[in-house]
């Protein structure tokens, strides 16, 4: 592959945008403690770097087309650092919000979109191909090497050095962004104003609801918020289904202006026409599962590997390292695949992989960690993401031309937060449901005397939360239980936690079988061959399923 310099300095741009939430993710007792904050409050602003990205990441593409899709790049480039240096400046939780939410959220809209796009512009055929996979494997190596930095630092340094660390990478990033080649430049149109407060309106009430499902409940209200002292859950229904409701009438009234402008004459934000192309709907679905099964794998095992077997954070970024490796391998092994097999075959041999892993973790999730099978399924995770991550981004962006790239590019911004978002939200709702039920079960199947079964049931009414499972014991005596009650408790928490975990990791595998069924229009033929070889009569699927549909 020719000209290295340039997937360089997209793929650490890349690799800065996804490091920031994993990080911050196993340092937020240590944050919480510096700042004098609460980890409500930290909760609030991982929350709101998420709902950032997603309100404006469409304007944020938009403004690639305006202004030209290299000058919005470096634009976001120091905006996201001007963000970083704030961060790591903070001295409270409201400049840590500004900083990291907002300054940062807003940098990366403009950073993320012009990635894909720049790419685009930058390599044709095989070496496109390649690209793509390089930035997924960025993306995968900062999720799963994010716990294993932020732990060495937070630990040993400061949490604080992460971000200044980035304030470094982006600057060497605007240094050379020059050697970017923008073919497209500049093409300047208006902006619909309602347009964007549509969509971002739409974007943060769907994305807001889902993220606090895991507190409010989906439908039934579990813990709604308190409003003038009266718990706000309109006709006895949860607020997150109000909000997806309010968030999805919002972007249905958002498609309609999109083609009202269209009839019109008008540009829209974003064409709609893009999905009637069969390979773009299926690739930004396999990418919204891709994301969405990521985000669920990064919140259970944590919550396994900290809470149920008390490891620290250095200590959890070790045993989920694996993943990385397995993601950089095989990122690199799907694009020399591309060669000889199509986008659908290696598409769905990754999601075949990501259910065997599911299986492994299944199996070794336990009191007493299962150290080799908890690292194959780890390692086979990652694995199964790279083959996906070499192809989803090749997919998506040559089902349109380099005049579209920017809007694709977006739509790919958008797909991955929903995606993660709803990862966390589902996987979440279904462990916390599922340490309820089990923990509910246990008490009363345990030894416990039936006056101690009545106060645990009594205190747990409203919801069991995530504890390690060495603390209840501590706060079982601190109840007035005697030493003998207290540690009968912390073993059936820690049951608990165990079939909680297997729960959610049959959800997982639900979702990675389900993600199966929408590759069906994932391109059949290879794509990105080098000019002048003989097409590969392997290759598992006729050409017409990448044709629009009417």
């Amino acid at each position: 592959m020719k000209n290295w310099p340039v997937i360089a300095i997209l793929g650490s741009a890349q690799f800065v945008m996804v490091l920031d939430g994993t990080v911050m993710n196993v340092s937020i007792s240590t944050v919480v403690e510096d700042l004098d904050t609460s980890v409500d409050a930290m909760q609030a602003a991982i929350t709101f770097y998420t709902l950032t990205m997603a309100a404006v990441m469409l304007f944020g593409a938009k403004l690639g087309d305006v202004w030209g899709r290299r000058r919005a790049f470096v634009i976001g480039s120091i905006v996201y650092a001007v963000g970083s240096l704030t961060t790591a400046l903070s001295p409270n939780i409201v400049v840590l919000f500004l900083g990291w939410s907002i300054i940062e959220g807003l940098g990366a809209v403009l950073v993320i979109p012009a990635i894909a796009a720049l790419i685009a512009d930058n390599y044709d055929g095989h070496a496109r191909v390649t690209a793509y996979a390089i930035i997924g494997a960025a993306s995968g190596a900062a999720v799963a090497a994010g716990p294993l930095i932020g732990g060495f630092m937070t630990t040993y340094l400061s949490w604080r050095y992460v971000f200044v660390a980035e304030v470094v990478i982006m600057a060497g990033v605007v240094l050379f962004a020059r050697r970017i080649e923008d073919r497209t430049g500049a093409r300047p149109s208006r902006i619909d104003v309602l347009s964007v407060l549509l969509s971002a309106a739409g974007l943060v009430f769907v994305v807001f609801g889902m993220l606090q499902s895991k507190t409010w409940g989906w439908v039934l209200p579990l813990q709604p918020p308190l409003i003038g002292g009266v718990e706000w859950a309109p006709l006895g229904v949860s607020p997150t289904s109000w909000f997806i409701m309010a968030g999805s009438a919002l972007i249905w009234a958002f498609v309609a202006r999109q083609r009202h402008l269209s009839a019109a004459g008008r540009p829209p934000l974003v064409d709609i026409a893009l999905f009637r192309i069969l390979r773009l709907r299926s690739g930004l679905t396999v990418l919204l599962a891709q994301y969405a099964m990521t985000a669920g794998l990064f919140f259970m095992m944590p919550v396994y590997l900290q809470m149920t077997l008390g490891l620290d954070a250095l200590q959890t970024g070790i045993r989920i390292f694996p993943l990385s490796i397995g993601l950089i391998l095989f990122s690199i092994l799907g694009t020399r695949l591309s060669l000889l097999w199509s986008p659908r075959r290696i598409i769905r041999v990754g999601q075949v992989i990501l259910v065997v892993a599911s299986v492994l973790l299944l199996g070794a999730v336990d009191l007493e960690l299962k150290s080799l099978a908890f690292g194959a399924g780890m390692f086979a995770a990652g694995a199964a993401l790279g083959l996906l991550a070499s192809q989803i981004g090749n997919v998506n962006m040559s089902s349109v031309g380099e005049e579209q790239s920017s809007e694709v590019g977006g739509l790919q911004g958008v797909f991955q937060n929903l995606g993660s978002s709803l990862g966390t939200a589902l996987i979440g709702s279904v462990l916390i449901g599922a340490l309820a039920t089990s923990f509910a079960g246990g008490v009363a199947a345990s030894s416990l005397p039936d006056e101690t079964q009545a106060l645990v049931a009594e205190a747990t009414s409203g919801g069991v939360e995530i504890v390690p499972a060495a603390s209840v014991s501590d706060l079982a005596a601190e109840s007035g239980l005697d030493d003998a009650e207290a540690a009968e408790l912390e073993r059936v928490y820690a049951d608990s936690q165990i079939e909680s975990l297997r729960v959610s990791l049959v959800a997982l595998i639900v979702i990675a079988l389900v993600s199966l069924f929408f590759s069906r229009g994932i391109p059949g033929e290879v794509l990105g061959r080098p000019p002048g070889e003989a097409p590969d009569e392997r290759a598992d699927a006729p050409p017409a399923s990448t044709k629009e549909t009417p």
